[in-house]
């Protein structure tokens, strides 16, 4: 999830603690141009502070100025379509064409034990499943183990918060610890692997985590799906090939090997006669990341997850 829906949720909590009553506002669909994407969040209080967006614009004033007035929302959950009409896209500065669904919350104070716990959680970097009863507003939470979009029908809405993508980089090297710092700041869920222990054990402090193991049995021990990026970074053709032959036949949406032309042009020859096939080759990025110049570790690290932005851009952007 994004670092400020994660802030909105942290606030709310803090807010319910001290004994407002609040409204929680989620985008559950958005049609045309959309600023921000299903799933963004906006929270407010009984005292007109807010925190969250949902279009950059004036539909946050808009919405607020509504709930105030006792028009939405007061007692139980309620959904709301901003943007449909012509007149609707020129008065709140919405995008040409785009509209926005949204269900508005309104949230008590003894509710505040469920958004501590769920703000714990997430910064915790655990995914956790919220549904709410839009008919009564009762909120469950449960512990999930992946990632699931937003879904919403007429009596139900479930939002899975969290890291929404896995990092998986193979190597406890010096890229890899600038990469994974960078990427939790992007909401990836970071897991590092190599079986050398003695560069763990003089591995930097980090929030991912960090596992001695053979990369092919780690690999096979995790969900390779289409949320999911794998990087080898080892240099060493014992470590990384043995990685890259357990993620390339797999949905992975981004597979990725550190190396010069020459080098990779030889990995690519070695995993051809190690049964890859030409199919699954094609999906390997060798050298990794986007071609910016890069030579230092953080300058390399940067260029990797420019990649990876670019490419989970367009799968968000062609999720229904």
């Amino acid at each position: 999830m994004h670092s400020l829906d994660q802030q909105v949720l942290a606030q709310l909590g803090n807010w319910l603690k001290a004994g407002k009553f609040c409204w929680l506002c989620t985008i559950t669909d958005t049609f045309g141009s959309s600023p921000r994407p299903t799933g963004s969040l906006l929270a407010c209080n009984e005292d007109g502070l807010y925190i969250g967006s949902l279009s950059g614009g004036c539909v946050e004033d808009n919405l607020r100025e509504s709930i105030f007035k006792g028009e939405l929302a007061k007692s139980k959950p309620e959904k709301i379509r901003y943007g449909v009409a012509v007149e609707d896209v020129l008065r709140l500065g919405l995008p040409c064409g785009g509209s926005l669904e949204v269900v508005i919350e309104p949230i008590l104070p003894a509710q505040a034990d469920i958004y501590e716990e769920l703000a714990e959680k997430i910064s915790a970097r655990a995914l956790v499943k919220r549904t709410v009863n839009l008919g009564t507003g009762a909120v469950t939470l449960q512990d999930v183990d992946h990632f699931s979009p937003l879904s919403i029908s007429a009596d139900t809405l479930s939002h899975t918060y969290g890291p929404s993508f896995q990092l998986l980089l193979i190597g406890a090297v010096q890229v890899a610890w600038y990469l994974a710092d960078m990427a939790q700041t992007l909401d990836y869920q970071v897991e590092i692997c190599d079986p050398r222990a003695e560069l763990i054990a003089n591995s930097p402090p980090l929030k991912a985590t960090v596992v001695a193991a053979m990369p092919d049995d780690w690999l096979r021990s995790k969900i390779l799906d289409q949320n999911t990026a794998v990087i080898a970074l080892c240099h060493d053709p014992r470590i990384d090939d043995m990685a890259l032959m357990e993620a390339l036949p797999s949905a992975a949406f981004y597979i990725g090997a550190m190396g010069s032309e020459r080098t990779s042009a030889k990995r690519k020859e070695r995993l051809l006669d190690l049964d890859i096939s030409e199919a699954q080759l094609q999906k390997l990025h060798a050298p990794v990341g986007m071609a910016i110049g890069s030579k230092t570790p953080p300058e390399i690290a940067i260029a990797i997850l420019a990649e990876l932005t670019r490419l989970r851009s367009a799968i968000r952007d062609a999720r229904p």
